[in-house]
């Protein structure tokens, strides 16, 4: 008997819209990591890019459980004096909605150069449209 791996040649990846229209943060954050990743393939390998393709639109809308709205803050640092930039969720949905999922996904993905190749697939929008009519999406359903 052999083992067999996937890798990305015959892996034939799928793609998904998912709405985030009052779904909480955390859950689809780790719903999207998972399919970007693959893990909820059988053949799932964790050196090799099998995941699928995500599409979330209504970034504007997703929901955060808590009182996170008001209290969590995101900090960035350019590594210059005085370069430490600290914004609010507030902030971050009125000025750039998208950040919001990226940001939790990316942290849910491994840190490593493949981490990075699996973000790539992960597109996600603010409002209802977008550009990926022709891709023949699946509609996932968070709960």
């Amino acid at each position: 008997m052999k083992t067999s791996f996937a890798n990305r040649e015959n892996a034939k990846p799928r793609w998904f819209l998912v709405d985030a229209d009052g779904v909480v943060l955390g859950r689809l954050a780790s719903t999207v990591a998972d399919i970007v990743r693959g893990k909820n393939k059988p053949d799932f390998t964790p050196h090799a890019d099998t995941g699928d393709f995500v599409v979330v639109i209504n970034a504007r809308k997703v929901r955060l459980s808590g009182k996170k709205e008001t209290q969590k803050t995101y900090t960035t640092f350019s590594t210059y004096v005085g370069g430490q930039k600290i914004e609010s969720v507030e902030r971050v949905r009125a000025r750039h909605p998208e950040l919001l999922i990226e940001r939790a996904v990316k942290g849910m993905v491994p840190h490593t150069r493949l981490g990075r190749a699996q973000l790539r697939k992960l597109k996600v929008y603010a409002d209802a449209t977008h550009p990926h009519q022709a891709q023949l999406l699946e509609a996932l359903s968070i709960s």
